[in-house]
């Protein structure tokens, strides 16, 4: 993936510990690093890249810095930094029992719309309109609102993206260099989640552009000149011009990352991976070396959305988890609170060097504290084994990939898996998932099933043509861009036969 003898970084932002690795040109790892995030997020992000850097010899050498970074999830669920959006339906007369953002919580709501319309307009599934746009009322809405972005929702939009389109002209003739979240770009069927999926895209571009201005003064402090691109929901990557237009994108990227990177240093394409950080572990499942998708819809911050998130449960388990008090954590005052680092909060750290099974810290554990934790583990495994099951899907026995700071908690035997596999920097797994991800892009749209094999044909061409374009804007090479899924799903009770189209491409960085 990188040119030459170049070097690239990929950096992960946790909850607990902001992790970066350097790779050279073999995709072998030449540094790493394990830093506290920062309240802020930003010095431990800086932290972290200060410490892979002194590491090297000719930091020059670095081409390319990946980011995957919980800025986004944050800001939603902490609702802080989130920008003011108008909120723009095109469904009238169809549309208008359920209006937009009515199952927000109402504080969200009320931190993110600068005021909702819902005028005429839409298609039916099969591309005819429901209505005609209603410029004029397109544009009275516009005139009345003070917005930091605007939020275009068509109903089934995915199928015919005209009036989206359009809409978005009125607003740069209306409004100028107004940011514009569009809904066909964002989410798949499914009008409200879709709908939510792009007002929160909208709603964090302001955040994205702070990280981005961050990560770029970082890189640029320390004389690096570099390409940057940011993780996505699916363990791929995008440059940072087109996260700015999709932040949302972003949200689901730790546990991605870390899924992607367990592949890749395993050497195992189907298994089960447990990232175990400071805070929590998540369990996610590998299918051909990219984490299996989730099917139902993905809940962030008390809103339901539709966009493809990797399957991942998480239990409040982690390095930090306190004793006796889940599901709190110390989160990463860890180094000064639990007992093998010479504070007095008993943690799962604790129990599990106490069971023998890794040994951190500069203290021993107090033979008080030792019933107590033995019991923690105990429970801890039981847990685990749970999670296991319920992600295993009824398929026993398929490896486990013990990855993240916190993996030495995990049992050599785990009940309803197969081997317990803990490569080597399995610590920083996250970063180097950055580090070694493709690019991507995606399309879901609705294709005709009538007006026989040589018209269908020509749709799914165009539709692969237009993932892989998206795939080329996120930074894919043009020349390697492939294919890496395309699924077909028939719809039920219309008047002209028609299918669910999913198309999915994905490629190497460019050169």
């Amino acid at each position: 993936m990188s040119g030459g003898n170049g070097l690239r970084i990929g950096i992960d932002v946790g909850g607990t510990n902001t992790d970066a690795v350097v790779l050279d040109d073999t995709d072998r790892v030449v540094a790493k690093a394990k830093r506290p995030t920062s309240p802020d997020v930003t010095e431990g992000l800086r932290a972290a890249l200060d410490a892979v850097l002194a590491e090297l010899d000719e930091p020059g050498r670095v081409r390319r810095v990946m980011l995957g970074t919980t800025h986004a999830t944050n800001a939603i669920l902490e609702r802080r930094a989130l920008g003011r959006v108008a909120v723009l339906r095109l469904g009238a007369p169809a549309t208008t029992s359920v209006p937009p953002l009515s199952e927000w919580p109402d504080d969200l709501r009320k931190a993110v719309a600068a005021g909702t319309a819902i005028v005429r307009g839409g298609h039916f599934v099969d591309g005819r309109e429901i209505a005609p746009l209603d410029v004029d009322a397109v544009k009275r809405f516009l005139s009345g609102v003070e917005a930091d972005a605007v939020a275009v929702t068509g109903v089934f939009s995915p199928a015919s993206a005209d009036q989206e389109n359009r809409v978005a002209e009125i607003v740069r003739g209306e409004l100028g260099d107004v940011a514009v979240s569009l809904s066909h770009e964002i989410g798949s069927l499914g009008l409200l989640e879709r709908e939510n999926a792009t007002v929160l895209n909208a709603a964090l571009y302001g955040v994205a552009r702070d990280v981005t201005t961050a990560l770029r003064s970082a890189l640029e402090s320390r004389g690096l000149r570099v390409e940057t691109f940011f993780a996505q929901n699916d363990g791929t990557l995008m440059a940072v011009d087109y996260a700015a237009r999709y932040p949302v994108l972003t949200i689901g990227s730790g546990p991605a990352n870390s899924l992607r990177g367990a592949a890749y240093l395993s050497g195992v394409e189907d298994a089960i991976v447990a990232d175990v950080g400071g805070t929590s572990t998540d369990l996610g499942v590998l299918v051909g070396g990219f984490p299996r998708e989730s099917a139902a819809a993905v809940e962030i911050g008390g809103v339901t959305t539709n966009f493809r998130m990797p399957d991942i449960l998480s239990i409040a388990l982690g390095g930090g988890t306190v004793v006796g008090e889940e599901p709190r954590s110390v989160g990463y005052r860890i180094g000064r609170e639990a007992l093998v680092f010479g504070g007095s909060t008993p943690t799962m750290t604790d129990a599990a060097v106490a069971a023998g099974r890794g040994s951190v810290g500069t203290h021993g554990v107090p033979d008080e504290w030792r019933e107590r934790l033995a019991r923690a583990v105990r429970n801890a495994d039981e847990q685990v084994a749970d999670a296991v099951d319920r992600v295993a899907l009824g398929k026993a026995d398929r490896p486990l990939i013990a990855v993240g700071g916190g993996a030495f908690l995990l049992a050599g035997d785990v009940p309803g898996a197969g081997e317990v596999i803990r490569p080597a920097h399995a610590e920083v797994a996250n970063a180097v998932g950055a580090a070694i991800a493709f690019a991507s892009g995606r399309l879901e749209t609705i294709v005709p099933a009538a007006g026989g094999e040589t018209g269908r044909a020509t749709l799914i061409e165009k539709a692969k043509e237009e993932a892989a374009a998206r795939a080329v804007a996120a930074g894919a090479d043009p020349a390697s861009v492939q294919i890496v899924e395309l699924s077909e799903i028939p719809l039920s009770y219309l008047p002209e036969p028609a299918v669910r189209l999913h198309v999915k491409a994905a490629g190497p960085l460019a050169r």
